[in-house]
């Protein structure tokens, strides 16, 4: 079984996540972390716990998604990987922290593409990927049946969902992938959002307000 341990980083109080199996190897999900402090902490857990990062894969490419990215890197020698679509948003990494009046060095390079519908291997154990576009144009989502999670980054959110103003963003898009890959996951499946609480399919279902 994959084990979820998740930190909550930076000014935008975004979730980074760590999925692990029995053998200590695991993979780091969305690393927030802005602050030398939050990167420390990060990797005092991985040593506590002797994890073995295997690569960094994202959700998405969004600014507060990647901060920790170059540095995690660096410490361990381990790749980092998207969905092809999202490399625009990528590219605007430096673009955007000025807009926000962030101090940002430099953006991260992907180093493999995650494709839709290709599971992620980690050791014996699969991870599905589907590909979910709204809030972004490359953003993905993973979904492990055997846990009954599925981390969806911004897409869907405990009674709201992703953002669809930035660069890239589609209203219908982000309904249509809501309602294609996530609201047909057993009502059981637990959601694990790129932001605030976990929730479930279930409780999505019956009160977000966006999918009446």
């Amino acid at each position: 079984m994959l084990n979820v341990h998740f930190f909550t980083f930076n000014a935008f109080e975004e979730n980074t996540y760590i999925i692990s199996n029995h053998k200590k190897e695991c993979w780091i999900v969305d690393p927030g972390m802005y602050e030398k402090r939050e990167i420390d902490e990060f990797i005092s857990f991985i040593e506590k716990e002797q994890l073995q990062p295997k690569s960094i894969i994202n959700t998405h490419a969004h600014l507060d998604h990647i901060f920790g990215v170059n540095a995690l890197k660096e410490k361990y020698g381990i790749e980092f990987g998207i969905h092809e679509a999202e490399l625009p948003v990528l590219k605007r990494g430096a673009e955007t922290a000025a807009m926000f009046g962030i101090r940002f060095g430099n953006v991260p390079v992907a180093d493999f593409y995650i494709a839709d519908g290709k599971p992620l291997q980690l050791g014996d154990e699969f991870v599905d990927v589907s590909f979910t576009p709204g809030h972004s144009p490359g953003s993905v989502s993973f979904y492990y049946p055997q846990g009954g999670w599925v981390i969806a980054g911004d897409v869907l959110f405990s009674g709201s969902i992703g953002r669809t103003d930035l660069p890239g963003g589609d209203f219908d898009t982000l309904i249509k992938s809501i309602r294609t890959h996530l609201l047909t996951l057993p009502d059981n499946t637990t959601v694990l959002s790129g932001h605030g609480p976990a929730t479930t399919i279930s409780d999505e279902k019956k009160y977000n307000p966006f999918l009446k």
